[in-house]
């Protein structure tokens, strides 16, 4: 039988790898299901705060993948969240190539309606690429995304702790503006959307900076061959160098392209049919769908009886309070998903940046970012005359990601409740009382006289009698 963690958790079989930890396929004994479990593997203090922060994001939308509960054992710590058994939409690409457009579109939709939800809590996710994004395996029927891996996301004006020059995220899929070590903000994340929805489309991976540059000596360029022009030009808006062309939030680019939609053509009969299939493979020896085949020594008892106690109710709660995703050291690694253990150049990291270098045109200086509560998007930019660059496309790398989604999570508070503050230390006898042993007040002063009266008749008639004896 595999390892049990933290007396309820135990690990089947690895389903990715990554620097910072493992994810396995594990059977919950409380919950009687299996979970996919992230278990840290380095101990060291950046780490642990990436860690930290991922597990602490909780955000209640269907299309967001957000940690569902955690456990720590001795030095080992994880958090576990749903199996996602369809792989990212590396696979999907990888198995069919360019998607047809409606599909694409289907796709986007519903990575703007988790992104806006992210926004909405004040985070940016700063890691959006094909191998984040994961698919449920649902055959020839709708599919359904879900944005995951939340390790580098931070709150909007958080302080970062990184060193001066120094960029976070994925190669080729990061903005113009955070190459220049501009702050982490809303537009960036949108960036990478446009990003994704060409990957989608096209079937390879962009070129990030030949896009870049045609777009600021050109302009917005006409619709690559096979992508309809209202698509086009929702995807142009998202990849306008400037963030301030771009759309202002998620919700409005969402908007923008339901109008696209309505205007693409119908779906061919001779359409190729998508299908999205299990990536996970069987289960390894000793575990069937219903579980492990024997019992497990190291299973807590009340677990293994189906008991829920109280410490499992608060640590397995689907809400938390006061945590903020955003804190820690900005660095992090990406999780293979495929199984084979080895990184890839697209992997998520943290490079410096090249010392700057003069332009010949001077361009000026954005204005500062808007965020999620400003005003109407701008309309979407009228194509020039200059055609489409063909950019030297190349072949995404394989998944790192990992294939796992939050379950029933909660909405973070945007701040965190402010905490009870602690009682000044008590010193010797003079600690203080609560209002149980608090003295309580004598009688009244009206009333003390007429008592006193008579015990001095009642001591009166005693000393008469004993003197008659």
């Amino acid at each position: 039988m595999g390892e049990v963690f933290a007396g309820r958790y135990e690990l089947a079989d690895p389903i990715g790898r990554g620097g910072v930890g493992a994810v396995w396929r594990a059977w919950d004994h409380r919950r009687r299901r299996y979970v996919a479990a992230k278990v840290l593997q380095q101990r060291d203090a950046h780490s642990l705060l990436r860690f930290v922060r991922e597990q602490a994001l909780r955000i209640d939308h269907p299309h967001v993948l957000a940690p569902a509960s955690w456990a720590a054992d001795d030095d080992k710590v994880l958090f576990t969240m749903d199996l996602v058994a369809g792989g990212s939409l590396v696979h999907l690409v990888g198995d069919y190539g360019p998607l047809p457009p409606a599909f694409v579109c289907t796709l986007l939709d519903q990575l703007l309606s988790g992104l806006a939800a992210v926004h909405a809590e004040g985070v940016i996710h700063r890691d959006i690429k094909p191998a984040n994004l994961l698919l449920e395996a649902t055959g020839t029927g709708r599919p359904r995304l879900r944005l995951s891996d939340f390790g580098i996301a931070m709150r909007l004006g958080e302080p970062r702790l990184t060193e001066t020059n120094l960029v976070v995220g994925t190669p080729g899929y990061l903005a113009p503006e955070q190459m220049l070590g501009a702050e982490p903000d809303f537009p960036g994340d949108l960036f990478a959307v446009g990003l994704v929805a060409l990957y989608l489309l096209e079937g390879a991976k962009p070129d990030a900076k030949a896009l870049v540059q045609y777009f600021a000596e050109h302009g917005t360029p006409g619709p690559p061959q096979g992508i309809p022009e209202p698509l086009w030009q929702v995807v142009a808006t998202l990849l306008q160098p400037d963030p301030a062309a771009r759309f202002r939030t998620a919700t409005g680019a969402r908007k923008a392209l339901a109008s696209a939609v309505e205007l693409l053509p119908e779906p061919g009969l001779d359409d190729e049919l998508i299908e999205i299939f299990d990536q996970l493979g069987r289960l390894p020896p000793g575990f069937d769908p219903d579980g492990p085949l024997k019992p497990a020594s190291g299973v807590a008892l009340d677990l293994a009886q189906g008991a829920e106690t109280d410490t499992d109710r608060d640590r397995d709660r689907d809400t938390t309070t006061g945590t903020r995703p955003g804190s820690g050291t900005d660095t992090g690694t990406g999780t293979d998903m495929s199984g084979t253990g080895t990184g890839s150049l697209s992997d998520t990291g943290s490079f410096r940046l090249p010392p700057p270098q003069e332009t010949p045109q001077a361009t000026p200086t954005p204005e500062p970012y808007v965020t999620p509560h400003s005003p109407a998007d701008p309309p979407p930019p009228q194509p020039s005359n200059p055609p489409y660059p063909v950019a030297p496309w190349a072949p995404e790398p394989p998944s790192v990601t990992a294939s796992y989604t939050a379950r029933d999570p909660r909405q973070l508070p945007s701040s965190p409740p402010p905490q009870p503050v602690a009682p000044a230390p008590a010193h010797g006898r003079r600690a203080r009382r609560t209002h149980r042993d608090r003295r309580r007040p004598g009688p009244p002063a009206k009333a003390v006289i007429p008592i006193l009266l008579l015990a001095l008749a009642c001591y009166a008639v005693g000393f008469w009698a004993l003197a008659r004896v």
